[in-house]
């Protein structure tokens, strides 16, 4: 082990090649840690680990289990300090986003070397699979908190990402040290978002609504909900984006809040819900819409557009400073006067970015507080068994003023004939 505060093995880039953080929201990552009384953050899940430092480590986002950490020292965030598994040094050295110079490495992965001259990318593969094998996930980060100094320190540590036993391990190897959970703590960092954030959240959204249209261009009687969910994956793809999200169903089915497309055929008449979204680098969208194939009944007019006017009313009030519990109640309320009057909902949206469901949650008990540089999904769904399924959910950033509509279509039903 290194003594406390000394230096040890590190790749970093070349001098003057050091990189500012586009995802992370530094500013804020340092106030909230100032509130907390946190000298550290170690990020461990995988959306806190590519948030922290932009690194998009495979492994992780595909199973559970992989270990990969983020060690964010409060007095000096470009000391920061990732910690990867040896198998996933590749992605390091290849992905644009990654911020943080310092790596350490850990566990032993094969990679052989060709007598060839090297290129750029090889050699940052070189480098870094020449740095010293830490032993374990746990060890190399132990390893590195100590290197930093850390060892006596107030760490908030993300919780989410470890495995069972860790944090009892992590206790006893740093016993002068303060462990505090941290998801929580960075899950509010995440909740405003930088310019770069709300480029790639605006395009994904365009994405998923680009999708909605290529499937709703197959509307036609027999068509199945597989050939829809085709025709919106195959444009999130085309369009280099990845699916995530496709709950796409017809008449009864569309009642079932997540329902997967079958081979369900659409018939006259029958609602069409979407509640759907991909990713685009790193960035998620979720929005719902519904259309009706001919010409809709009355019940089904009158409850879409009172969903509409739900989520209408409640963007009209949404500024900084309004209580999140105060939107929910908006919704709500707009959507029992217009037309369905036993209308009940445990939420109405939520924050989007990297995760799914970031800050605010638009609950009755939220006390969340709507800020400047949030990413909204704002949603009124009704499902009623054995009628229909209808939802609208709109994608929007929190202005100084008011909101920015992430959207370009309209959330009232569509009529396809």
């Amino acid at each position: 082990m290194q003594p406390e505060g000394s230096s040890k093995p590190s790749a970093s880039r070349a001098a003057g090649s050091a990189r500012s953080p586009t995802l992370l929201n530094a500013e804020r990552l340092k106030a909230v840690m100032k509130a907390e009384g946190a000298d550290a953050v170690v990020a461990t899940s995988a959306e806190n680990v590519t948030y922290t430092s932009g690194y998009w480590a495979l492994s992780q986002w595909i199973r559970r289990g992989p270990q990969i950490y983020v060690l964010l020292p409060a007095a000096d965030l470009a000391a920061s300090e990732i910690i990867a598994s040896t198998t996933l040094l590749d992605q390091i050295a290849d992905q644009d986003d990654v911020w943080v110079e310092n790596v350490s490495r850990y566990g032993y992965f094969q990679v052989d070397r060709s007598n060839a001259p090297l290129d750029a990318l090889d050699r940052r593969q070189a480098e870094l699979y020449a740095l010293p094998d830490q032993g374990d996930a746990i060890e190399a980060l132990v390893s590195a908190i100590r290197a930093a100094g850390l060892s006596r320190s107030r760490i908030a540590i993300d919780e989410m990402g470890l495995l069972p036993g860790h944090w009892e391990k992590l206790r006893d190897k740093l016993p002068d040290a303060k462990l505090v959970a941290g998801f929580q703590l960075l899950r509010r960092v995440r909740a405003v978002k930088t310019v770069e954030e709300v480029a790639r959240l605006k395009r994904v959204a365009a994405i998923t609504e680009a999708s909605i249209d290529a499937a709703l261009a197959l509307a036609r009687e027999g068509t199945t909900e597989s050939e829809m969910a085709r025709a919106f994956h195959g444009c999130t793809i085309s369009h280099d984006a990845f699916p995530v999200i496709g709950c796409i169903g017809f008449g009864t089915r569309a009642a079932m809040p997540n329902v997967q497309p079958s081979s369900t055929r659409l018939k006259p008449g029958e609602v069409i819900r979407f509640d759907v979204g991909g990713r685009y680098k790193h960035y998620r969208a979720d929005m719902a819409r519904m259309a009706v194939l001919g010409e809709p009944d009355g019940k089904t007019a009158a409850y879409a557009r009172a969903l509409h006017v739900g989520v209408l009313r409640a963007l009209e009030m949404i500024k900084p400073g309004v209580k999140a519990s105060l939107v929910f109640e908006t919704a709500v309320e707009a959507v029992r006067r217009e037309a369905i009057p036993h209308y009940s909902r445990s939420h109405v949206g939520h924050g989007i970015g990297v995760d799914g469901y970031d800050l605010p949650d638009l609950t009755a008990a939220s006390r969340d507080v709507i800020e400047e540089g949030m990413v909204l999904c704002v949603e009124t769904p009704y499902y009623e068994l054995g009628w229909a399924g209808l939802q609208v959910e709109d994608m929007i950033v929190v202005r100084g003023d008011g909101i920015e509509s992430l959207m370009t279509s309209h959330g009232s039903l569509r009529v396809m004939r």
